[in-house]
C-alpha cells in the first residue's frame, strides 16, 4: 500500500511519481566511524529533517526495536564493519538467505555504485519488531519474482531502522511506519534523490509494479543526466590522455637530442677508445664462459633454467575453499575448491552446469567487501582473490 499526503508540499513529475530532493545528514558521511561501537550520539550527529514529508501514519518513537547480539555465519567483520554486517545478520538469522542481494556497505557506497553503474537504489529500513516485517520479508522480499526483479535492475542496501545510519535515513525520510522502502537516485554534492516511498505491507506484483513504473517514468531523467556526466568524464579523460601524451613526446624528445650528443662525443672520440674496450670484453668473456650463461639466464627468466627463488605457490599447502555463488533465477550453488586454484576454475564449474540463460558473458560479484572478478581476474588464485576459505559470490549477467 502506498501512503500519500496530499497536503505535502513535494515536487512531483508529470507522470505522478513523487520526487524530491533530500540532504545527507552530516554523521552518514563525516562523523560515522566515530561511532562505531559506542552507538550513534544523536546529539552531536547533526541530522538534517525533511519538512516537507508527511507524516502520514504515527511514528512511536518511544518503540524500542532491540535484539540481540549477532554471531555472523560466514564471516567475522572487523569492529569498524559491525555496523554495516548488523542488518543483514539480523535478516537472515530469522528469515533465511531468500532475500534481493544486499550490498553490505555504508550508504554513501552505494550512491556511488549507482551512481557508477547507472541504477537507482532500492533502500529498505528493517524494523525487526514490526508486526507486518514478517510476512513482507518472508513473502515479498523473499518472492523469487522481487529477488529476480531487484537483482536485475536495482542497488539494493538495507538498515536497521533502529541502529546507525538506519536511525538518520529513517529521520531524514520521516518515516512514519514500517516496513518502509524508497526508490532513491544519486544527485549532486551531498543530495540524494527520492523517487519514491512505499510504507506498510505490499505484495510481491504490487511492488514490482511500483519498482517498473518508477524505472519507466524516471529513467529517462536520471539516464539522460548520468549520459551527461559521462560524456564530461570523457572530455576529462580525453583531455588527461592529451596533456600526457603532450608530456610524452615532450620527454621523448629530450632523451633523443641526450642520445644525439652522446653518439656525437663517442664518434669524435675515436675508434682508439672503444677498441680497447671491447678486447677487454672479449677477454673475460673467453676467460669465464660460465658469465655469459648466467647473462643469458638473467635477461630471459622463461627459459626455465634460472631458479625461481620468489614464487609464492608451493610454500603452503592447498587448502579447501568454498565458494557460494547465486544466480539471477534465485538458485544457489556452492562448491568446494583449492586455495591455490584460479577464479578461471570458478568461471569454468559454471559454464559446466549449462544452465539455462548463463551464457558466457558474465561477471561474479562478492558484496563485502565489493569485488568485481571477470576476465581481468582470471589468473588470480583464489587466496590472492581474497575468497578463501569461504566467500559468497553473486553471477550478474553482461
Amino acid at each position: 500500500m502506498m501512503r500519500q499526503n496530499p497536503r505535502s508540499s513535494v515536487e512531483e513529475s508529470r507522470n505522478g511519481i513523487v520526487r524530491r530532493m533530500v540532504n545527507l545528514p552530516r554523521n552518514i558521511f563525516g562523523n560515522f566511524s566515530r561511532a562505531m561501537g559506542q552507538g550513534m550520539d544523536l546529539i552531536s550527529g547533526r541530522r538534517q529533517m525533511l519538512p516537507t514529508m508527511p507524516p502520514n501514519v504515527p511514528f512511536h518513537q518511544n518503540d524500542q526495536l532491540n535484539f540481540p547480539h549477532f554471531q555472523q555465519n560466514f564471516q567475522e567483520p572487523s569492529m569498524l564493519n559491525q555496523e554495516e554486517w548488523a542488518f543483514l545478520a539480523s535478516f537472515e538469522q530469522q528469515f533465511g538467505t531468500n532475500h534481493p542481494f544486499f550490498y553490505v556497505c555504508r550508504f554513501m557506497d552505494a550512491l556511488r555504485m549507482a551512481q557508477n553503474e547507472q541504477k537507482f537504489i532500492f533502500l529498505y529500513l528493517h524494523s525487526p519488531e514490526h508486526p507486518f516485517t514478517p510476512s513482507f520479508c518472508r513473502e515479498t522480499l523473499g518472492s523469487d519474482l522481487v529477488v529476480q526483479f531487484l537483482d536485475a535492475n536495482f542497488i539494493c542496501w538495507g538498515a536497521l531502522a533502529n541502529r546507525a545510519e538506519g536511525i538518520h535515513l529513517a529521520s531524514t525520510l520521516r518515516a512514519s511506519t514500517f516496513p518502509f522502502c524508497a526508490i532513491v537516485a544519486p544527485a549532486s554534492g551531498d543530495n540524494f534523490a527520492v523517487l519514491q516511498q512505499i510504507e506498510g505491507p505490499v505484495s510481491p506484483a504490487e511492488l514490482v509494479e511500483i519498482l517498473q513504473r518508477t524505472m519507466e517514468e524516471q529513467g529517462l531523467a536520471f539516464g539522460s543526466r548520468s549520459r551527461a556526466m559521462e560524456e564530461e568524464k570523457r572530455r576529462a579523460d580525453r583531455r588527461l590522455r592529451e596533456e600526457q601524451d603532450v608530456a610524452y613526446i615532450s620527454s621523448l624528445q629530450r632523451d633523443q637530442e641526450k642520445e644525439k650528443l652522446k653518439n656525437l662525443a663517442t664518434k669524435q672520440r675515436g675508434p682508439e677508445i672503444a677498441g680497447p674496450s671491447n678486447s677487454s670484453n672479449k677477454e673475460k668473456i673467453k676467460r669465464d664462459p660460465g658469465n655469459q650463461r648466467n647473462s643469458k639466464l638473467k635477461a630471459n627468466p622463461k627459459t626455465g633454467e634460472a631458479p625461481r627463488k620468489d614464487n609464492p605457490i608451493g610454500k603452503g599447502i592447498a587448502q579447501e575453499t568454498k565458494i557460494l555463488i547465486r544466480f539471477p533465477n534465485g538458485e544457489r550453488r556452492e562448491q568446494s575448491f583449492s586455495s591455490t586454484d584460479k577464479v578461471q576454475t570458478i568461471f569454468r564449474y559454471i559454464n559446466s552446469l549449462g544452465m539455462q540463460g548463463i551464457g558466457g558473458n558474465f561477471r561474479l560479484i562478492s558484496n563485502f567487501p565489493r569485488k568485481v572478478y571477470s576476465v581481468d581476474q582470471m589468473g588470480i588464485t583464489l587466496a590472492d582473490a581474497g575468497l578463501h576459505p569461504k566467500a559468497s559470490l553473486f553471477l550478474e549477467l553482461l
